[in-house]
């Protein structure tokens, strides 16, 4: 089967390559490298993958890529995801995750693809949502122009399989970890507490370090994506743990499994405006119907990250 993955030089995005790849597909990536590394895609270009170094923002240039390579499914996860960037930079941030949506979808619905996956996003739709854990249908309330684009995708996704009949879901990821997030990078704490923990470096906590986040390791993601390929589910489906971890807990987590490092105890510095104080998403819907349930817990996600460091 042929597809084509945006964003595939990415954390989440090059390990979903790597899998399309073991399974046999054809793939083909759509980056344009500003958060994305080449690094990640080495051994899936030596195994076939093809990259474009283009920018989803070129409706044209992902029309034509797409339609050279007429895939079954495309796998869209091309996107600005540093929320405080999207606190600053509202107009940018809407620039790649809505017009850059638009452009794939565009290019996908007259090219003749079978179906689109949406990445999305949890925590960053429902805001401080008093319903935890807290399912799709819950009103949607972000506290930052990221959530804000993410859930305009969403729409114009809903839009495309309303208007022209193309099939698309949306997968609202929880907090995404695992190998190859960058932990030197201004996004992924958990990543970056990694990096902490290796270099003897003191971390920081914005807040108190007691806000929570629903943390969902990298290859239960891709194996969402895999499944959410092969349905006909429209809409939105949280993907997460469906458990509340705090930052704090975060660090202990990290001391107890870190045998190759020593994490001091963290300095504070005022929270960041347009982040959620606690965040658990409801996966009932990804269980009954996409037949998902997260499998890797916490810690044996953070061995799996301080093994490839």
């Amino acid at each position: 089967m042929e597809t084509v993955v945006t964003g595939g030089a990415g954390f989440i995005g090059s390990n979903l390559v790597d899998a399309l790849l073991d399974r046999g597909d054809g793939v083909t990536v759509i980056d344009n490298l500003s958060s994305g590394r080449r690094s990640n895609l080495d051994q899936a270009l030596q195994a076939g993958a093809t990259l474009h170094e283009a920018d989803i923002r070129d409706a044209d240039e992902v029309a034509g890529i797409i339609s050279a390579v007429r895939p079954e499914v495309v796998f869209h996860l091309a996107a600005q995801i540093d929320v405080r960037a999207s606190v600053e930079h509202p107009a940018t941030d809407a620039t790649v995750n809505v017009l850059g949506t638009i452009a794939v979808l565009e290019a996908a619905r007259t090219s003749g693809v079978r179906r689109v996956v949406n990445t999305s996003t949890g925590g960053g739709l429902y805001g401080e949502a008093d319903l935890l854990p807290t399912p799709e249908d819950y009103e949607i309330k972000p506290l930052a122009p990221y959530g804000q684009g993410k859930y305009a995708a969403e729409g114009y996704c809903s839009l495309y399989t309303r208007l022209h009949g193309l099939p698309t879901v949306s997968l609202r990821y929880g907090n995404v970890y695992g190998p190859r997030q960058d932990i030197h990078g201004e996004a992924g704490v958990v990543a970056i507490f990694c990096g902490h923990l290796i270099d003897g470096r003191r971390p920081t906590v914005f807040g108190d370090g007691q806000q929570t986040r629903d943390w969902v390791e990298v290859s239960d993601v891709v194996r969402a994506n895999l499944l959410a390929a092969e349905t006909t589910l429209s809409g939105p489906i949280n993907i997460g743990q469906g458990t509340e971890t705090s930052v704090l807990e975060l660090l202990d987590a990290l001391r107890e499994v870190g045998d190759a490092g020593h994490l001091p105890e963290p300095q504070f510095a005022p929270e960041r405006p347009g982040e959620v104080r606690r965040s658990r998403l409801d996966v009932t819907r990804a269980r009954r119907d996409l037949g998902w349930e997260a499998e890797v817990g916490l810690r044996d996600g953070l061995r799996r990250i301080l093994a490839r460091l």
